[in-house]
């Protein structure tokens, strides 16, 4: 047994995710259901005994973890003065979808995708423009003729790339970030890279950073990087964003400031050092822990459940189901399970177009809690199957 196997009782704790009635699991947002890594936790009641929690600045050791993470773990070195602090990948977004786009641009994004894109750009007053992933029934891979008419429209102004991609666990290659880039570049679009996912690959995968792969991805893009994900922090808000065109830096960190996101609080900085220089060996457990659990997952459903299977992924912790040959709607499916068996899993189609007939599980948890969920999604399918044949 491993710490991961655990169960952790995150009722009662004021828990977005398990905010849910008793007989509920949930498995739905992107929040995992272990305890962070023991250097952290360190961090952060080291911090807390000394009592004061006043305005905190961001320190060099701040800056100094992040650069040597990047470069250790990833092979990019980034300078200092790249480096923004945020509170959050979301807020950032949001933030440059105000200062770098004006209202009734549009901003481009590649669906099915994170929703919360669509959100950021939908409440500033900006056009969501979707470019859908193609999608063979094994993997996922980019429309570039689509995606070239999109980017090229005039209207377009941004793009937000998702690398690694959620939720369909893909994991971009080299030349295919070239090609953004080199479109990006053409067509005067800017490009924000999401990889908050990215220290959550499978064992013996690597993600790209996009600002890695050529001198038009690196200076027209903004990459957002966090601890959040991989180390379990979203509550502590920590994060941080990649500029390394002086220009669009200054734009960035107007933005930030104007937005009162370009503080932290007085744990954001200790927890983040913590992870990235004393959480390598937590993590790749952790890594190696969630490929079981989606190879399991994956297993599981060829076998007990058949019309559901797993899309192969390569990274983050969120499992896509394809559903396509059940029967019935989807969405309707996935309101019936939960209120059949209290199995709550996010429906595919809030994640745009292409995400119709999936589902989105988080099988970040203990193996033990799959086990239960994956119970009830075979339950839960079965029944709702016979009632929609019962409704024909």
């Amino acid at each position: 047994m491993t710490a991961f196997d655990i169960p952790v009782n995150r009722r009662n704790t004021n828990a977005l995710k398990w905010d849910v009635a008793e007989n509920e699991l949930p498995m739905w947002v992107a929040d995992m259901d272990f305890e962070t890594a023991p250097a952290i936790r360190e961090a952060v009641a080291a911090r807390a005994a000394h009592g004061v929690f006043g305005y905190t600045v961001v320190p060099d050791t701040w800056y100094r973890a992040y650069m040597g993470w990047w470069q250790s773990r990833h092979g990019f070195s980034v300078e200092k003065d790249w480096l923004i602090f945020c509170t959050g990948v979301v807020p950032a977004i949001s933030s440059m979808v105000r200062k770098l786009t004006t209202p009734a641009e549009k901003v481009l994004i590649q669906t099915p995708v994170y929703n919360i894109f669509h959100s950021s750009i939908v409440n500033n007053g900006r056009q969501v423009l979707e470019s859908p992933l193609k999608y063979d029934g094994t993997e996922y891979r980019i429309d570039f003729a689509d995606l070239e008419e999109k980017i090229s429209d005039p209207q377009t102004t941004l793009m937000i790339l998702c690398n690694p991609h959620n939720p369909v666990g893909k994991i971009w290659d080299w030349d295919t970030l070239a090609r953004i880039g080199e479109l990006a570049a053409r067509y005067h679009v800017t490009v924000v890279s999401d990889e908050i996912h990215c220290d959550l690959t499978a064992p013996g995968k690597e993600y790209i950073p996009f600002a890695s792969v050529s001198d038009a991805c690196r200076e027209n893009s903004v990459t957002c990087i966090a601890p959040t994900k991989a180390f379990n922090l979203a509550g502590l808000q920590t994060a941080a964003v990649v500029v390394p065109n002086r220009h669009l830096r200054h734009k960035v960190w107007r933005a930030f400031n104007t937005d009162e996101v370009a503080e932290p609080n007085a744990f954001a900085v200790d927890a983040a050092v913590a992870a990235f220089t004393r959480g390598a060996d937590w993590l790749d457990e952790l890594r190696t822990y969630l490929h079981e659990n989606k190879l399991l997952a994956a297993a599981y459903a060829e076998k007990e459940i058949g019309r559901v299977r797993a899309v192969p992924s390569e990274a983050t912790y969120l499992l896509w189901l394809d559903c396509t040959k059940m029967l019935g709607s989807v969405s309707e499916a996935a309101r019936f399970i939960r209120e059949k068996t209290g199995l709550y899993l996010s429906q595919g189609s809030q994640y745009g177009k292409g995400g119709e007939y999936f589902l989105r599980m988080n099988i970040a948890c203990p193996r033990s809690v799959l086990l239960d969920g994956l119970d009830r999604l075979k339950d839960g399918v079965l029944a709702y199957e016979e009632w929609a044949v019962a409704q024909c």
